[in-house]
């Protein structure tokens, strides 16, 4: 894996804005979960109302481009669940197959 050279203040000032409050964030207070071949994955928190962005900085010789994804999740969060095992769509199956019988199960005490 090749690690990209760090990118400036300049580079952080396409995602300085909260989206909810529309307050300054400080870029050096930017998270950074990864960053390789130009891209930059951080997770930014507003001090001001307590909302996250997670942002995909990508730098080439084009310029600087960014976009920023509203979450709910923590900084540790992010690095927990990216390396988590992805969701199958029998995981799935599965969830709601438990949910359906423990509602039956409740149902059934309820009655």
């Amino acid at each position: 894996m090749r690690r990209s050279p760090p990118f400036s203040q300049e580079s952080l000032r396409l995602i300085s804005y909260c989206p909810v409050c529309d307050t300054s964030y400080n870029p050096m207070e930017a998270r950074v979960i990864d960053e390789r071949d130009g891209r930059h994955l951080m997770h930014i928190r507003c001090k001001k109302c307590a909302h996250s962005i997670l942002a995909l900085v990508l730098t080439s010789g084009m310029g600087v481009s960014s976009m920023g994804l509203l979450t709910d999740l923590t900084f540790d969060d992010v690095v927990k669940f990216r390396e988590a095992k992805p969701i199958t769509v029998d995981d799935v199956i599965a969830l709601h197959h438990l949910l359906d019988k423990k509602e039956s199960e409740v149902l059934g005490k309820l009655r």
